[in-house]
């Protein structure tokens, strides 16, 4: 089953697109671009392969409809696991770790990422790179950046790819990738490619679509620049005790692992890890289903993705490639329909939470409100929205 990549499923706050001042979007395509070109001219470029580059790049509507259409995976997290996470993908990822594991060791011993963590991101963003995207990358980037939708995110990645172009890293012409501009195995923008890109098998280049070493490396190094502590773990799951107070669980919550033991949290398969880090215990479908406990390392992942579902399981998938076994589903009450989740969005509105719009996704926002009605309510505090929470408000 092939997902959206991380980027582009990525929904980016409006905080951290904000500039102080507007970036140039929209008109005519072609004067578009002669401003982009002028600027890429202006930091550095070189002004004859700028006007090669940008003169031969055109507007991608698949590109605006794929754009249109973006949304995070409603389904739950155990439905949603249960549906990327097959037997055939943990038995070619165990493969795949063995055929390179000489490069996986190369990374836990100089970034200190585990080999489980990027054998996961290959699979779910490219298939271990079977399926890597059949979008004319150059022009998705131009698209996304004369659209006014984002131009500061498409903008400067647009700006990236002329540089990489001239490293000999890029082809306007026939590098491809995902609508939003994503290249390669692990599915990396431009500018990240620039900021972390590793010529990890010694050719001279950075080629994410056809190296595995370069593509793993770099990722690596990606997630080494975004926070990730090196050799500590990142999820585990636990069992909780009978009196556990369920308004200590969720990201907003973190203690000491000693602190969570002494609360009677225990993993359910071996011991915790090292009882002075800091985690927070993870409900995603409720006091009823699976609980897990977040170490530092699994806030990393929100850097590249901000879909709670799709990262909880990324990093549960990492620790079934690594000898996890199947978590307990246990046994949570019903999930709210999309309709349904947009009423308790609307109602949760009207009693001034803020959930952002009313879509029916069950995002950080909503589960926060949530938290916050259950408690007024007198009901327990897990962050799950059912349909006896709907009826009581």
């Amino acid at each position: 089953m092939r997902i959206l990549p991380f980027l582009t499923a990525l929904l980016l706050p409006a905080a951290a697109l904000a500039q102080a001042e507007p970036v140039p979007c929209g008109g005519d395509f072609r004067a578009f671009l002669r401003g982009v070109s002028d600027e890429a001219v202006a930091q550095g470029a070189d002004p004859a392969r700028a006007e090669k580059f940008f003169s031969g790049l055109r507007q991608d509507p698949k590109v605006l409809k794929a754009d249109r259409a973006q949304g995070i995976f409603q389904a739950p997290f155990i439905e949603f696991s249960r549906k990327l996470i097959s037997q055939d993908r943990l038995d070619k990822g165990r493969r795949k770790a063995e055929e390179w594991d000489a490069v996986f060791d190369r990374i836990e011993s100089e970034y200190g990422v585990s080999r489980g963590v990027l054998l996961a991101f290959w699979a779910f963003e490219t298939d271990y790179g079977g399926y890597q995207g059949n979008f004319n990358t150059a022009n998705a980037l131009a698209t996304l950046a004369h659209d006014c939708r984002r131009p500061e995110l498409f903008r400067p990645q647009l700006i990236a790819a002329e540089t990489l172009y001239e490293h000999g890293d890029f082809d306007p012409a026939s590098t491809t990738g995902a609508w939003a501009g994503e290249i390669g195995m692990v599915q990396m923008l431009p500018r990240d490619i620039l900021e972390n890109g590793v010529d990890g098998d010694g050719d001279g280049h950075v080629m994410l679509k056809t190296s595995v070493p370069d593509a793993l490396l770099s990722g690596a190094k990606m997630l080494s620049g975004l926070g990730w502590r090196p050799n500590e773990p990142w999820l585990q799951e636990v069992t909780l005790p009978a009196d556990f107070d369920w308004s200590q669980s969720g990201l907003e919550t973190t203690m000491s692992v000693a602190e969570w033991e002494r609360l009677g949290i225990a993993g359910r398969n071996g011991a915790l890890d090292d009882g002075r880090l800091q985690a927070s215990i993870l409900l995603p479908q409720g006091r009823g289903g699976p609980a897990f406990m977040a170490y530092p390392n699994f806030r990393v992942y929100f850097e590249w993705n901000q879909s709670f579902t799709y990262v909880l399981t990324a990093a549960y998938f990492a620790t079934r490639l690594e000898g996890a076994p199947v978590y307990d589903p246990g046994t949570p009450a019903p999930g709210l329909s999309g309709p349904q989740m947009q009423e308790l969005q609307r109602k949760l509105q009207a009693r001034g939470h803020d959930v952002g719009e009313a879509d029916g996704i069950l995002g950080a926002g909503t589960r926060s409100a949530v938290r916050r009605v259950q408690a007024e309510l007198g009901l327990p505090v897990d962050g799950w929205p059912t349909v006896d929470l709907l009826r009581a408000l």
